[in-house]
């Protein structure tokens, strides 16, 4: 009877807590709160970091939520208002990610485990926001863990899709799975719960509203001002931090002087100079995940390096630059070192936040071989690329004409054949003649002109003023 005693004390106790934390939230919540969350790394979620930003830039306290990993933008670790609170998730123990465990009961107990996780955190270490902001996908607890802490504190949801979490469930499973329907049902049905909904794309914003009666505001991915041309002072400083560690940007010249000459750029009487001689200097960026297949890029520069022993010093020598983390890089980088090519070198590095913008701006072409797994999203990187003055080509998905239009800003492929057509043509003559880079550099002046802040401005920051 006194063990029944004390336990009867114990949870009045903790419920008169709970209960008085929760009035406390509702008569003194932060009106210029917002708690901005996602179920993934923060470091590698940009535009979660930029709606941060822009949220803290606006006067708002906010708190962010989510994974640790990679290391965060430092305009966001180190914001100078101070306003800026990074709250990350513990890892998941790992009998959670026990492979003797049933992969269905594994999935179940994480989503259990996560929902508990956030429920603490978003009740007990925020700051009493009004506000909360969610990046979907992931969606599977998110969503009903935010939802509920909403409707105990009045607060108000606000989802953003970049894509449905079901689809990206699909190539992993079969369409079929019951994984698959409970995850679309889900999505749909909290999805409607939500104060207001941001998508990324026009046709995302139909298909919301056709399919599941979601009435959502389009925010297109806009490059923040960090994503801009390098200067070729800034590209000289780069390659030479950068092949301090990386190879293929250090000068091939026997006669070159360390400090004073990369394979890009050289220094003659205190100027810098790009050599007239360089690579073809091509980038793409991934998370290494099945929904990227990078066997299309190998092969179109398989193809390209065969191009070049036959046309006898008509076609640049290139480097490829691959920028990222992710499952399948071990994968790829073997795929590599099996392959023998003579006119093309690779580098899979992982850079830091403040270098991938400097590289972006320094480079040739970009290459983006993202495919939507619903066909409503837009690769993210190539909005980068696109602010970055540079080119890209890129695989072609059912919305890609959003943002990629062929012929104006970049290239456009269906496969491996057509792209290695497109990389023939753009380095055929370079650096000498570059007439096609130069045509889709100047039509991308226009892209550049109007950033994520100006965006975000008219488009999301009135949902926060209600």
């Amino acid at each position: 009877m006194v063990f029944f005693g004390f336990v009867s004390l114990f949870v009045s106790i903790l419920l008169v807590t709970v209960l008085g934390h929760l009035l406390l939230w509702r008569l003194r919540r932060c009106m210029k709160g917002v708690c901005v969350v996602v179920l993934g790394d923060i470091g590698r979620s940009p535009r979660i970091q930029y709606h941060s930003l822009s949220l803290a830039d606006a006067g708002f306290t906010v708190d962010v939520v989510g994974l640790g990993g990679s290391k965060p933008l430092e305009q966001l670790r180190e914001h100078s208002s101070g306003n800026v609170h990074l709250l990350t998730l513990g890892e998941l123990p790992w009998l959670l990610q026990a492979r003797f465990i049933p992969s269905l009961l594994r999935y179940v107990l994480k989503a259990l485990y996560q929902h508990m996780q956030l429920l603490l955190t978003l009740l007990f270490l925020t700051r009493r926001p009004a506000h909360f902001l969610l990046q979907s996908p992931p969606a599977i607890p998110m969503l009903s863990s935010v939802w509920l802490v909403c409707l105990l504190t009045g607060s108000r949801m606000i989802i953003d899709w970049h894509n449905y979490g079901f689809s990206i469930l699909q190539l992993a499973v079969k369409p079929n799975h019951p994984l698959v329907f409970i995850s679309k049902w889900y999505e749909r049905f909290f999805g409607r719960l939500a104060a207001t909904n941001i998508c990324v794309t026009k046709a995302m914003r139909e298909d919301l509203a056709d399919n599941w009666g979601i009435r959502a505001i389009t925010m297109y991915d806009r490059p923040p001002a960090m994503f801009k041309p390098t200067s070729i002072e800034n590209r000289h400083e780069l390659f030479l931090r950068l092949s301090t560690q990386h190879s293929v940007f250090k000068s091939e010249s026997s006669s070159a002087m360390i400090g004073v000459e990369t394979a890009f750029t050289k220094e003659n009487d205190g100027n810098i100079e790009l050599k007239s001689d360089r690579p073809f200097l091509i980038i793409s960026s991934t998370s290494w995940t099945e929904d990227e297949d990078f066997s299309v890029l190998l092969g179109a520069l398989e193809m390209y390096d065969q191009s070049s022993e036959q046309e006898n010093g008509q076609l640049p020598s290139l480097v490829c630059i691959i920028t990222g983390k992710g499952p399948l890089k071990s994968h790829y980088e073997k795929i590599i070192a099996e392959k023998k090519f003579e006119h093309v070198r690779f580098c899979l590095p992982w850079l830091e936040p403040e270098d991938y913008p400097l590289l972006l701006g320094s480079a040739d072409l970009g290459v983006c071989l993202h495919v939507s797994s619903s066909g409503l999203d837009l690769p993210m990187k190539v909005v980068d690329m696109f602010g970055c003055g540079l080119p890209v080509c890129a695989i072609r998905f059912k919305c890609l004409h959003e943002l990629v239009i062929h012929e104006h800003n970049g290239l456009v492929f269906d496969n491996m054949e057509e792209l290695a057509t497109h990389i023939h043509s753009l380095c055929r003559g370079f650096p000498a003649r570059q007439e096609k880079l130069e045509v889709f550099r100047s039509n991308l002046k226009s892209f550049q002109n109007v950033r994520w802040q100006e965006s975000w401005n008219h488009t999301v920051l009135p949902m926060f003023r209600v």
